[in-house]
């Protein structure tokens, strides 16, 4: 009897001692989640901000959550040629965002990553969310998706950067970012970089055996992330491994801006791989 008084004593101890994360309501693949955090009005839209793996985290939350609570989880600049998530969420997705972007998609980044995919999943988010990669964003969901195939619904990249070589290597004026990006990979070398299994354009076979579909948007005057350097090669290399890639040409842009007027494109194709509300609410 002492036992039995003793372990339930320790149990109470320890569902006392969770935290207040853990306590809000669990979301099912019909309901929706109570997130933690400040709450914030995003383009008509709650937005809850909250520190997760030391970075600050943004949920934002559609009106009605479409079956199986799917998502786009934005890899950076927050904002940016917002149209394609603004339309998802009225499409019933949640927008994921961790405001860690100086970290390049280094190991850590994915360590953080990990934290943040581990919480909004066990609330009931859809296990396999699209992945979101503007500019230098292409190096984080490309890491995520090679180290986690079996997590990702698709992906959609905008004049990403798919090779670490090119950007920022190779241009002058990201020297700063460049010598960033060595410490944050522990690369002791150029020469280290070059043989990095942990850049897109090498990273490629667990993301084709998973069968993870690709999207880019990209423009062919693109003098940043250089599009015969990233995208041209990485769509050679993916289609040659038996994955699918659609490509959607900017003819005669540069870099800026990102994405498109109509993002109609866009999300019709993450829609097709993720789910979502067939009307928008």
């Amino acid at each position: 009897m002492k036992v039995l008084v003793f372990t339930g004593l320790v149990l109470a101890l320890i569902l006392s001692s969770r935290s207040s994360l853990a306590q809000d309501k669990i979301a099912t693949p019909t309901t929706m989640a109570v997130w933690p955090g400040k709450e914030k009005v995003w383009n008509g839209f709650t937005l809850y901000d909250f520190p997760i793996a030391g970075v600050d985290a943004y949920v934002v939350t559609p009106k009605t959550a479409a079956a199986g609570n799917p998502w786009i989880w934005r890899a950076q600049f927050w904002g940016n040629a917002a149209n394609t998530d603004v339309s998802l969420l009225q499409h019933g997705y949640h927008v994921v965002f961790l405001n860690d972007g100086d970290s390049l998609g280094c190991p850590g980044a994915m360590g953080r990553w990990k934290v943040l995919y581990d919480f909004v999943t066990s609330r009931g988010l859809s296990k396999k969310p699209a992945l979101e990669g503007l500019s230098r964003g292409g190096l984080f969901v490309y890491n995520w998706a090679a180290l986690h195939p079996d997590s990702v619904g698709c992906i959609y990249g905008d004049n990403p950067v798919c090779d670490l070589n090119q950007w920022p290597r190779s241009s002058p004026e990201w020297v700063k970012e460049w010598t960033k990006l060595k410490k944050l990979y522990g690369f002791k070398s150029d020469a280290d970089a070059e043989a990095a299994t942990m850049n897109p354009i090498a990273e490629l076979e667990p993301i084709a055996k998973a069968g993870i579909p690709i999207l880019h948007v990209v423009a062919d005057a693109d003098k940043t992330v250089n599009y015969e350097k990233n995208s041209a090669i990485l769509k050679e290399r993916y289609k040659a491994l038996g994955g699918s890639y659609e490509e959607i040409v900017k003819h005669g842009f540069d870099h800026h801006p990102h994405g498109l007027t109509d993002c109609t494109p866009i999300v019709a194709f993450i829609m097709k791989h993720c789910g979502g509300l067939e009307t928008s609410k």
